[in-house]
């Protein structure tokens, strides 16, 4: 059976449709959570705690979804936004909704500079919404993971990213059945070819299709993504 244009289109489909939602969630808040944190800024000075009162009730909100299997959500400030750190993540995560306390986990972790991390610069420099992953969340869950990452704007002024986390076992446990479906062998990549979930044994989460057999295949863009499919005869 050949690849036809519908076969790649419908997988990018599948693509969009699956993490178009997790986007639309953290889009609907960011806006109204950036609003309150400029207010406490404006007001005084804006704290760890009060950032983490701030950012809570969202968080367990997104934590909640039904469309997605989110482990973890919340918010990383601005470098030096807040009076007393010059970083915080306020991320609550896992079936308990316990909050992320890095301090409590390794003096490195508490002293963690995010600021060259994919997750949080890539959305910070462009001001839009990125897709970051696969990568080993060593601050998290250890586990390989991608986050969702949107910018919090007030005017110019980027106060830092509202997120959230999937697991990819979990993705591939829920996308692997509707790339299946389509008769056809699908990889889904990142924007430098690593592997995210494969419907081919070979193909390995985290594996580059560079130099690979797949590397001449055409990547088909997913619009709003920022991930690729590749389509191949099963």
């Amino acid at each position: 059976m050949s690849i036809t244009i519908t076969d790649r289109t419908e997988a990018a489909q599948i693509v969009e449709q699956y993490f178009g939602t997790p986007i639309r969630t953290l889009l609907d808040w960011v806006a109204p959570c950036a609003a309150e944190l400029a207010d406490a800024l404006e007001n005084g000075a804006l704290t760890r705690a009060r950032l983490d009162a701030v950012v809570e009730p969202y968080a367990l909100r997104t934590l909640e979804l039904d469309a997605v299997p989110v482990y973890g959500a919340g918010f990383i400030a601005a470098i030096d936004l807040l009076a007393d750190a010059s970083g915080h993540l306020a991320w609550w995560q896992g079936e308990e909704r316990r909050k992320l306390a890095l301090a409590s986990q390794s003096v490195n972790k508490e002293h963690i500079d995010y600021s060259e991390l994919e997750w949080y610069r890539v959305p910070m420099g462009t001001g839009a919404p990125h897709v970051a992953g696969p990568y080993v969340d060593y601050l998290c869950s250890d586990e390989y993971t991608i986050t969702i990452a949107v910018p919090a704007m007030v005017g110019e002024a980027r106060l830092g990213v509202a997120g959230l986390d999937l697991l990819v076992s979990e993705v591939e446990r829920e996308l692997t059945p509707r790339f299946a479906a389509l008769g056809q062998q699908v990889t889904l990549t990142n924007g430098v070819g690593r592997v995210v979930v494969s419907t081919d044994p070979r193909c390995a989460t985290g594996d580059s299709v560079r130099g690979s057999r797949l590397a001449d295949l055409p990547r088909i863009p997913c619009e709003g993504v920022a991930l690729d499919v590749i389509v191949e005869r099963a």
